[in-house]
């Protein structure tokens, strides 16, 4: 169990490493994207396969996400990446801030809301 989760905290970090190399001008275009692409999928709350989904759900999480970090670092020079590695053990050490989280919580609510006002309006 303990290499799971030295597992997942490599991940995570790898995660945060990647989405510092997709804001670093240092970075190829093509990793850029990727590194994006990865970082916005797993930080994201929605999933290509719903993890109510028995099996299936929690597979995306266990296969596309490391498949994706693992292409990223290939794309990245190792050098870089061994710095965002780093910084991102660093950004990880922080207190955690609520701003983001508070924005991605702003942006849901008001697309659930325009939904509903939507909505409203075709039932009239």
């Amino acid at each position: 169990m303990s290499d799971a989760k030295a597992w997942a905290r490599l991940v995570k970090r790898d995660v945060v490493a990647l989405s510092i190399a997709a804001r670093d001008r240092r970075t190829p275009f093509a990793a850029k994207f990727v590194a994006a692409a990865v970082a916005a999928y797993a930080l994201s709350p929605i999933d290509l396969i719903p993890d109510f989904i028995p099996v299936l759900g929690y597979l995306d999480d266990l296969l596309i996400v490391p498949a994706g970090i693992l292409l990223a670092v290939r794309l990245i020079p190792p050098g870089l990446m061994s710095e965002f590695r780093n910084d991102a053990g660093r950004q990880m050490a922080k207190p955690i801030r609520y701003v983001g989280m508070a924005f991605v919580a702003t942006i849901w609510i008001a697309a659930a809301a325009a939904f509903a006002w939507w909505l409203a309006a075709q039932w009239e």
